[in-house]
């Protein structure tokens, strides 16, 4: 069983989304190819059915069998966190007599794909309520053409899933790094006052900085040079060159999700003003 606030089992806090329901679904019968496919559908009912209020008893076939677990999934889902438990518990449970079942990060995944609002961190069912989410990047950013799209997109996503999964260091890095390859959209860029020059990210910020002194842009490239010179630093973040073995702090997932969010909203700037440049020159 997992660990969560015991009132939730009585008072339920929401419903799970259907596209969970779904999803996990799919899931089962996956597993199902293992063995026997009634047994597992059989084995999950025997799970689903008290969390939606009522008994299970062996279908006539595994097409009934699918049929009656469908139900009893549906009359769960109202209470998302008993959802999830007998989800995963039915698992366990398989797991124990060698079958290859989902692992939490793919639990996790599913949630966070259909925005459940829990995430599982072994033993404890965690509400993600009231945490702070993802900052919006735009899916298309018109001056860029759609191999850049698709970079931009795969990290944003790339850098979500390893949040989900508590690879707090690598969520951060994913976004750094595409904060430094967002940069080089500038590379070349005829801003009015020169050409912005430099093929990497330090020297293009630096040169941005200086066509635009006084205005918003020079302040924002500051916080960003200054937000990147301290995840790079060993004794800082430890993310781009790695850590100080003796020095250095492993960052949590409060603080890796305060970096995830600063870094997409410099990226979501960054992108708003080169459409505006690319505009502006045209």
């Amino acid at each position: 069983m997992l660990t969560f606030n015991g009132s939730w089992r009585f008072d339920t806090p929401g419903s799970i989304p259907s596209g969970v329901v779904r999803d996990f679904s799919g899931l089962i019968g996956r597993i199902a190819t293992q063995g026997d496919q009634q047994t597992v559908l059989e084995h999950f009912k025997a799970y689903f059915a008290p969390a939606a209020g009522t008994t299970s008893s062996w279908s006539s076939s595994a097409s009934w069998a699918e049929t009656d677990l469908q139900r009893y999934m549906d009359e769960a889902s109202v209470n998302a966190p008993l959802f999830i438990e007998v989800f995963y518990d039915a698992c366990e449970s398989l797991r124990a007599k060698g079958l290859t079942v989902p692992e939490v990060n793919v639990i996790n995944r599913t949630l966070a794909k259909h925005n459940a609002g829990y995430e599982i961190r072994p033993p404890d069912l965690v509400s993600l309520n009231g945490q702070v989410t993802p900052i919006p990047v735009p899916e298309r950013a018109p001056s860029l053409d759609e191999q850049a799209q698709e970079i931009i997109q795969k990290a944003l996503s790339q850098s979500e899933e390893f949040l989900s999964q508590g690879h707090y260091r690598q969520a951060v890095q994913e976004v750094l790094w595409l904060l430094e390859t967002v940069s080089t959209a500038f590379q070349g860029m005829d801003v009015g006052t020169g050409t912005v020059e430099g093929k990497y990210f330090n020297k293009i910020v630096e040169n941005l900085r200086r066509h635009y002194q006084g205005k918003t842009l020079e302040q924002v490239l500051s916080w960003i040079t200054t937000l990147h010179g301290y995840l790079s630093s060993p004794t800082g973040g430890g993310i781009r060159h790695g850590t100080h073995l003796k020095a250095g702090v492993a960052t949590d997932a409060g603080e890796a999700r305060l970096f995830c969010n600063l870094i997409r909203s410099y990226i979501t700037f960054l992108l708003a003003e080169h459409e505006r440049l690319s505009r502006a020159g045209s």
